[in-house]
């Protein structure tokens, strides 16, 4: 299998030769009509492989680096608020999941081309062991900056994340890709789920003072490690024809640095320009207004050079002018990726703020996301591999995804009980759209570039977040920044005097009980009507950041109409078979 990653696409025809023993079909339709609608018969032609313990190993392998960076994602969005309170540092607390997500949409592209040309096996192993560097810092941080410095340094392994779906599904038949990334969606929630037992047993009474935090992400440490060793040990892939065609100059001129600078400058001012809005600078400040701006400037030229300049590079052409699928894919798993972010940040914030002062109860409640998402992953790749077919599922999931924001944006003090079902939408819908997406984007493209299409798919998933989570923070600052008006509108008619309403509110939304009952003339009916507005004004601070993940996805369900299944691409074709030919095609 040849890359055209970044070579030129006269290097190269866009499918794989047919002299090539294991290789039956196209790997791409020359019509959107001949994929959706060929014959399903001769499938019967094909030589069926038999796969052994070696191909199971390594997807098991990479399945254990995506279960680390689950169990510290986790750990960065539902532990956030207390390792921030730990610091003094809640209004920046964004900071935690952002380099995540902005390592991933930054390193994805550049790792999976250059895993092209150096193999995939090193990349995995070396990008996970810095997930473990960075935890040890995080877990011995002094100060905030030192805890966001450990989190940028863990961003760093999650460059390996479009790998891990591109070796699911390269080493298996492309019959069984939805079985594949069904596979990395039950590791996804094992993450999760470990994550957030753990973390909520080591934070349960949310005491900022405590180092529970520190235990946790040492756990993550093991787990990036071990993971690391695993992948070392077990998964030894065969050259690439492209690791031996190039020289390792040749191979760092092929890739697209001026595409990897405009992304990686672009999103990190965009995101902290956005980061900045109502925290503490209004829109007027050239700390928003300036940095924003660019930021889209330099996203608007990423986007120029590669339409015009850059034929072979981060977007590169092939992907997108053979058929829709993949334009399609890319947009709706950017509004997944939107939608995800949202409730992996602020669905464990709110139950706490209004439910649960029990943080493991909180994990709990989210954990039903994570089982739920297991069980409809495994349902979605058995679909996706008996019916040939995964448009309508895609369709479904976003539909899904609007039922959960809109009960969750009709959530207030009094929905206590309706929030334990609510993860079960989330759950179902995200266990269909990655699944359904990532399988499409890859039967949909040629298969020498379908580590290119994965590290634009799983980056453009992450970028979907970063956006996601700047525009988030903007719209809850924005809404908070109502709290003291909206709370001595509620204590001065009970009988607060006005001149003590500024130390009421800060007692109160520190949680300082002691504060709150030195004050004069504070009554138990005062401070009920206090907290009743701070909560009232949480839930419209939360209302917003539901509709505006509902705005994302119903956009997507209606361009996932468009979609088309690419019905003869499942074929039990093996695009890099781990084993060797004797063995996989042996009776």
């Amino acid at each position: 299998m040849a890359d055209a990653a970044a070579a030129p696409t006269s290097e190269k025809p866009s499918t794989p030769s047919s002299t090539e023993q294991h290789d039956v079909k196209p790997a791409l339709s020359t019509s959107e009509k001949a994929v959706a609608h060929s014959s399903t018969s001769n499938d019967t032609d094909e030589p069926k492989p038999h796969l052994h313990a070696k191909t199971f190993l390594a997807v098991i392998a990479v399945c254990l680096i995506y279960m680390a960076q689950l169990v510290n994602l986790v750990g960065a969005g539902a532990q956030g608020q207390v390792i921030a309170g730990h610091f003094g540092g809640t209004a920046n607390v964004v900071w935690f999941s952002a380099p995540v997500t902005i390592m991933t949409v930054v390193l994805g592209p550049i790792v999976s081309q250059a895993a092209d040309y150096w193999g995939r096996k090193w990349f995995l192993v070396i990008l996970t062991l810095f997930g473990a560097i960075g935890s040890i810092v995080v877990a011995r941080a002094q100060t905030m900056n030192q805890a966001i410095g450990g989190f940028c340094i863990i961003g760093i392994a999650f460059g390996t994340q479009p790998l891990l779906h591109v070796v699911t599904s390269e080493v298996l038949p492309r019959r069984w890709r939805g079985w594949g990334q069904a596979a990395d969606m039950v590791s996804n929630a094992l993450g999760s789920v470990l994550g957030l037992y753990v973390g909520g047993a080591l934070n349960r009474t949310g005491d900022p003072t405590s180092d529970g935090f520190r235990y946790y992400y040492y756990m993550c440490m093991a787990c990036f490690l071990i993971a690391a060793i695993m992948c070392a040990i077990v998964y030894n892939p065969p050259e690439l024809p492209t690791q031996k065609q190039f020289t390792n100059a040749e191979k760092l001129a092929k890739l697209d640095w001026v595409g990897y600078f405009l992304l990686a400058t672009g999103i990190v001012l965009f995101s902290v320009g956005l980061s900045y809005s109502k925290n503490p600078y209004e829109w007027s400040d050239p700390h928003v207004s300036a940095t924003f701006a660019v930021g889209i400037t330099l996203a608007l030229g990423l986007a120029g050079y590669e339409t015009f300049f850059k034929k072979d590079g981060l977007f590169h052409h092939g992907l997108f002018t053979n058929n829709r699928n993949f334009a399609i894919a890319t947009f709706c798993v950017f509004a997944e990726g939107v939608a995800f972010f949202a409730a992996n940040t602020y669905f464990a914030f709110e139950v706490s703020v209004l439910f649960e002062t029990d943080a493991l109860l909180v994990g709990v409640r989210y954990s039903i996301m994570m089982y739920v998402s297991a069980i409809s992953a495994c349902l979605t790749g058995w679909y996706c591999a008996v019916t040939r077919q995964a448009r309508w599922a895609t369709l479904l999931a976003f539909l899904i995804f609007i039922g959960f924001f809109i009960a969750m944006a009709t959530t207030n003090r009094d929905s206590n009980t309706a929030t334990w079902g609510y993860p079960v939408l989330l759950g179902a819908a995200l266990g269909m759209t990655l699944t359904t997406l990532v399988t499409v984007a890859q039967l949909s493209t040629p298969p020498e570039l379908i580590s290119v299409a994965s590290g634009l798919i799983i980056s453009v998933r992450s970028l979907g977040g970063t956006v996601g989570l700047a525009i988030y923070n903007a719209l809850f600052n924005d809404a908070m920044g109502h709290v003291g008006d909206n709370i001595a509108g509620a204590v001065i008619p009970s009988g607060l005097a006005p001149d003590n309403v500024g130390p009421f509110i800060g007692a109160l939304t520190s949680h300082n009980q002691t504060a709150l009952g030195m004050i004069p003339g504070v009554t138990p009916e005062i401070i009920g009507a206090g907290a009743n507005a701070l909560l009232d004004t949480f839930v419209v601070a939360f209302r917003h950041v539901w509709i505006a993940g509902a705005a994302f996805v119903g956009l997507a369900a209606a361009v996932s109409v468009f979609l088309f299944d690419p019905t003869k691409e499942f074929n039990m074709h093996i695009d890099a078979p781990v084993e060797k030919e004797e063995d996989l095609y042996s009776a």
